[in-house]
């Protein structure tokens, strides 16, 4: 899987780091400009940016004002940060990075492209980089075990969540750590509930008790804060038109009510492994 290698340092203060998301500054700003993909990544003039870490979401501290059960998102966010280097992060309630040390951690990146949020969607390294800046590197299995988002997987810190473009050998490699994690009912995976399911009685339970894979989640919440009543959730799904590919059958599906039932009225299940789905962007 050929991506842009990006070498540069990343950075908190004045960020919300989370378990998947970090700042990232390119020592070259104009190297940005090799970066393809269907949505530009925003870029400031000094080489800053976004990063969303690719093939793995972890829980949600700050989306629309909620968060998922903070000790795991948490868990996710103080490792990432501790593996790439920094020791000593001072946050405000908020999640506002204040202070760090050291300020700045060298890195790199390899990005095929920005989000729909126009941030670089990465792989994330640290040290010295595996090949020269602003070059085209194939990433292998053995270049993704270099990555920050293998590390979170690995510990069941994150939920992997492919999309379209991953390669192959690549999601493999993801799902078979995250199910020995799972096995090992190591990180969120001693609590998940995603696929067994999980009774919402409110907003507090998806936002202080059940955890689940981030992406129903976010669904989840911007239903809920139309007022609308769970058994009504599908319907609201189909209304989204999320593509989803089941990599195990190969159907391909519009709309996440395929995977997605509610049943007894308040009990919300996918009826996939995550693992098995392919996601389109969005």
């Amino acid at each position: 899987m050929p991506l842009l290698l990006i070498q540069g340092k990343y950075r908190l203060k004045n960020t919300k780091p989370d378990g998947d998301t970090v700042h990232f500054v390119a020592d070259n700003p104009d190297e940005w400009k090799l970066v393809g993909g269907k949505h530009p990544v925003n870029a400031s003039s000094s080489g800053d940016a976004s990063l969303r870490l690719e093939a793995i979401d972890a829980l949600e501290t700050h989306y629309a004002g909620e968060n998922q059960p903070l000790q795991l998102a948490h868990a996710a966010a103080a490792e990432l940060l501790t593996w790439l280097g920094f020791n000593d992060v001072q946050r405000e309630p908020n999640e506002n990075v204040t202070a760090s040390t050291p300020e700045t951690v060298p890195g790199w990146i390899l990005t095929g492209g920005g989000d729909v949020n126009n941030r670089a969607v990465a792989f994330a390294g640290r040290g010295t980089p595996p090949a020269a800046s602003g070059t085209a590197v194939v990433v292998d299995v053995p270049l993704l075990r270099q990555t920050a988002n293998h590390h979170l997987a690995a510990l069941g810190l994150a939920y992997p969540t492919f999309y379209a473009g991953l390669f192959a050998d690549l999601r493999q490699e993801l799902t078979a750590v995250a199910q020995q994690a799972r096995e090992a009912r190591q990180g969120v995976w001693a609590e998940d509930v995603t696929t067994t399911g999980f009774k919402v009685d409110d907003l507090t339970t998806i936002t202080d008790h059940a955890v689940i894979m981030p992406k129903l989640f976010r669904r989840l919440v911007d239903y809920l804060k139309l007022g609308m009543s769970v058994p009504c959730f599908p319907a609201y799904l189909a209304g989204k038109e999320d593509m989803v590919t089941v990599l195990s059958t190969g159907e391909r599906l519009v709309g996440l009510h395929h995977v997605v039932t509610v049943t007894n009225g308040h009990t919300v299940r996918l009826t996939r492994p995550i693992e098995d789905l392919l996601f389109d962007e969005g």
